[in-house]
């Protein structure tokens, strides 16, 4: 096979479809049967400067797939399969990468680049391949140029793949080194200027220690803001790009250069190319993020030692800011309007100014106003059309009372702009104000309502008037109405749309008919505002919700008919599907949410199950996600009379339970058994073999996203407070699953924003899994059934509480379980409770708390351990520490730490779904 493995990737490129199919067979076989020499073969063909450039580059491409993959459950198995094969086949392999470096053909030495970064991705972490660094930095004195471009190419895809802490310190600063002489102005090759600023964007976040050392900082700042004024676009757009890059990762260093940049970013605005001009501005837009971020998190208060103070960058630029902003409104591209993934400098600038609005507040608006005032009435649509988005642009930030007396003059004028102005896209962007205008100036939280009963009509009449106009103009219309309605949404009895209701119901749906309807996302747009409408509705209109019901019916059983159809023409018919599911869950909340509604919308049940039912056989993602979340609502809105459903509609779950690729169906299936559980209560039980074999499983799986886990957990509590205390047969096998998720999720330290939230939301999910159970078992003769599982429950609060980093939902949940630990258990909790370590202080921080949710529960939990505690007997003593010593020796089989106890858990849980089974 090696012989010919040139013709087979050849083969696998051909045009002629059996050709092709027969090659890649023939590599997958070979693949299966000789990985070793498969391995070989295809690194021997990369390096080979004999061999055509189209086989070379699928070899490499095989070769990157054979090391690297998007699943991660996948990755690694493909990482295990790497380490684990043969240390001579591994440096052979290697030896053909680092020599393909030196390539004449520009493909075969980029594919290789990212090749060596993936293996050095698997084996630097393993303290593998030391020599690696050393030998590519060797090459950096190589004379030709393309070898030294090769190898700066390397080590940029090198810094992607491997975490910093891997690399030590004398090789990064080897790294940066090569890296920034690459970069000088001095570097006479403008591809190697170019892979040496590409490479310090990804050798950026190892670059900690170089950018608090002065000097090597100004040196790193000063290469990086030479090259945006290289003559090559390509390395000013990637020198921009690093700048942006050091605006967020270093944020606090940029004092001394902030005028310089101001500078440079300014002049590439105005006179750039849109690429550099685009990357400029967002660097503004990085800053304002920054800032944003550091004055929600401190509100404001800095004192001088705080960790990371705000320099106030936006603020003192503002008045040079601003007028370079406002310039790039009128850089406008003729049919941006109409093009979805339109991005210009006009929208960057725009974008912007959003965000500096949200920066500075107040501040901002004496700026921007002369710009609208003097523009929005000129001839040129330009001029109208960059005042109008100027002005949406601000909306966000400012004080309600800076801006109202503001939109109270701007209202009207906009109102006729929309139906009157010439230009479709000033009428877009009116729209599309008005929709901001609606969305932060107006509601219940609002003092001074700009919309009356004065003007009230005359909005909705021009919003559905522009329902009708193009596709992108109508879509913004639709948006303005949904805000428009969301104001209105804690509006009661009456509403000021009540009156117009009707009419808004009939021109969303007239909109959702129309040819051009899948033009600018318009129908769902309009679904999506005739959602809102109804959710926002009040009771004087719930007869006029009920009439909706047979026509959204019909509607989707048309979708259904059986005509054929092309995977074009099916892929928007699962869309359509999905979105009148959509409509017809907030439909069954609203009517369900009263008994005088949910009386009457019962006469329709039967016929929307049996359509639902029919929408989960067209096995489309995005239907299932969309016609489980509406059987949920149904589910609620039903009651116990869903039992009736169950039968037909277990499969379904079912099937939602294992569908771990499409892992968002997965997590709706897993929030629609809580749903059932609530309707149905002990009606359930039937079901609850199958339901908690299929969780058990996901929970041992590693294929499924890791977000699911949570709400499975949940769906335990769930489970149990329907089923009571049936629920002892799971026990057993929950119970360890739920101890070993705690103590992963007990102790975060070193972890990054993305990692503590998700640890937030897992104990929030075992939090609620307890709260389930012990509520579930309250008042059960067979509640001395948990007293074992007691201390470890105990133990996972106490540890929470100690690293003080619990969210307020996760506080609520954990002090309700330590009450629900003293009411269901009484005296057997009581003397645990006040032996642990810091239930006191716990208890005390959320009677404090200003969140009024987590003082109720902490109330309700004082009550329930004083009670607890005052029936406490010695009986209750000496039988809880007896369970102690036999909890403590079945909690460390399970969840010792480290990898032998993950392994064991994970064999013992195979073996758990197998007896539930």
């Amino acid at each position: 096979m090696a012989m010919e493995v040139t013709q087979v990737l050849l083969n696998a490129q051909s045009i002629d479809g059996n050709v092709r199919k027969h090659a890649e067979e023939s590599l997958k076989q070979f693949q299966e049967q000789n990985l070793p020499g498969f391995l070989l073969s295809l690194s021997g063909e990369l390096a080979n400067d004999e061999k055509p450039v189209d086989s070379r580059k699928l070899a490499g491409l095989i070769l990157k797939n054979a090391l690297d993959a998007k699943e991660q459950h996948r990755k690694l198995e493909l990482v295990q399969r790497w380490l684990s094969l043969d240390i001579n086949v591994k440096g052979q392999i290697k030896a053909c990468l680092l020599k393909t470096l030196a390539s004449p053909v520009p493909d075969a030495r980029s594919t290789a680049s990212q090749v060596i970064a993936k293996i050095a991705g698997i084996e630097l972490p393993q303290r593998q391949w030391p020599e690696l660094i050393g030998s590519l930095l060797s090459n950096i004195h190589q004379l030709p140029a393309h070898v030294k471009q090769a190898t700066l190419e390397t080590l940029g895809y090198l810094c992607e793949e491997v975490s910093p802490d891997v690399v030590d310190q004398d090789h990064v600063n080897k790294i940066l080194t090569a890296v920034v002489q690459g970069m000088n102005a001095s570097e006479g090759n403008n591809d190697v200027r170019l892979a040496a600023t590409r490479a310090l964007y990804n050798a950026l976040g190892f670059a900690q220690a170089n950018f608090s050392n002065d000097m090597e900082r100004d040196y790193i700042m000063r290469v990086v803001c030479e090259a945006t004024l290289s003559p090559e676009l390509k390395i000013r757009q990637a020198a921009f790009e690093c700048l942006v890059s050091i605006s967020s990762t270093y944020y606090e260093k940029l004092a001394p250069y902030i005028q310089d940049i101001f500078n440079i970013t300014a002049k590439a605005v105005r006179e750039d190319e849109e690429p550099v001009a685009l990357q400029a501005i967002e660097f503004w837009s990085s800053i304002c993020d920054e800032e944003i971020d550091i004055l929600e998190e401190y509100g404001g208060d800095f004192t001088g030692d705080s960790d990371v103070p705000c320099f106030y960058f936006i603020k003192q630029a503002l008045p040079a800011l601003i007028p370079m902003l406002l310039e790039t409104l009128l850089k406008q591209e003729e049919d941006q309007d109409q093009d979805e993934g339109a991005w210009n400098i006009a929208m960057a600038g725009g974008t912007c100014l959003g965000l500096v609005a949200r920066t500075v507040g107040d501040d901002i608006v004496q700026l921007v106003m002369p710009f609208i005032e003097e523009n929005i009435t000129k001839p040129d649509w330009r001029q109208r059309e960059a005042a109008t988005y100027a002005f949406g642009s601000i909306l966000e930030g400012p004080s309600p009372d800076k801006l109202t007396p503001l939109v109270n003059v701007a209202l009207n004028f906009m109102l006729t702009a929309l139906t009157k102005d010439p230009h479709n896209h000033v009428k877009d962007t009116t729209a599309w104000t008005l929709g901001r205008i609606f969305e932060f100036l107006h509601g219940s939280t609002v003092d001074t309502p700009i919309i009356t009963q004065a003007n009230c009509q005359q909005i909705v009449t021009v919003l559905l008037q522009s329902m009708k106009d193009v596709a992108n103009v109508a879509e913004k219309a639709c948006g303005a109405l949904y805000f428009l309605a969301q104001g209105y949404e804690e509006v009661s009895p009456s509403s000021p749309l009540t009156p117009y209701f009707q009419e808004i119901v009939q021109a969303l749906l007239t909109v959702t008919h129309r040819e051009d309807a899948g033009e600018s996302r318009l129908r769902t747009a309009a679904y999506e505002t005739l959602n809102e409408v109804v959710r926002c509705s009040t009771d004087e209109t719930a007869p006029m919700v009920l009439q909706l019901v047979p026509v959204i019916m019909m509607e989707l059983h048309n979708t259904l008919e059986g005509q054929k159809l092309s995977s074009d023409e099916r892929e928007k018919q699962g869309e359509l599907q999905g979105l009148l599911c959509g409509c017809l869950q907030v439909i069954i909340q609203k009517l369900g949410s009263s008994e005088p509604t949910k009386y009457v919308f019962m006469q329709y049940a039967d016929q929307i199950m049996a359509l639902f039912l029919r929408v989960f056989a067209c096995r489309s993602a995005t239907v299932h996600e969309e016609a489980m979340l509406a059987i949920g609502a149904l589910a609620y809105a039903t009651g116990p009379d869903f039992a009736k459903y169950m039968p037909e509609f277990y499969k379904y779950l079912e099937m939602g339970l294992q569908n771990f690729e499409e892992y968002q169906v997965c997590a709706v299936t897993v929030g629609v058994v809580g749903d059932i559980c609530r309707a149905l209560e002990d009606k359930i039980l039937p079901y609850c073999d199958g339901i908690m074999t299929q969780l058990l499983k996901d929970l041992s799986s590693n294929q499924l996203h890791r977000s699911v886990k949570p709400p499975i957990f949940s769906s335990f509590g769930d489970i149990a407070l329907a089923i009571g205390e049936n629920f002892e047969k799971y026990l057993m096998y929950a119970m360890p699953m739920l101890q070993s998720a705690a103590e992963l999720s007990a102790h975060t330290a070193g972890a990054d924003d993305e990692m503590t939230e998700y640890t937030n939301s897992l104990r929030n999910g075992i939090l609620e899994a307890y709260s389930g159970i012990l509520q579930g078992f309250k008042n059960s003769p067979k509640t001395q059934l948990l007293i074992p599982y007691a201390p470890h429950i105990l133990q996972f609060l106490d540890s929470m509480y100690m690293e003080k980093d619990m969210d307020d939902v996760v506080m609520k949940t954990a002090i309700g379980v330590l009450g629900d630990l003293a009411d269901t258990l009484g005296s057997n909790a009581g003397s645990l409770i006040q032996q642990s370590l810091s239930s006191k202080d716990f208890l005390n921080e959320c009677l404090s708390s200003d969140d009024h949710m987590i003082k109720e529960s902490a109330e309700w939990a004082k009550l329930a351990i004083s009670r607890a505690i005052s029936t406490m007997e010695v009986t209750g003593l000496q039988y809880v520490t007896n369970s102690c010593v036999s909890m403590v020796s079945l909690g460390s089989r399970f969840c010792h730490g480290g990898e032998v106890g993950g392994i064991a858990l994970k064999m013992w849980v195979k073996e758990s779904v197998k007896k539930v089974e």
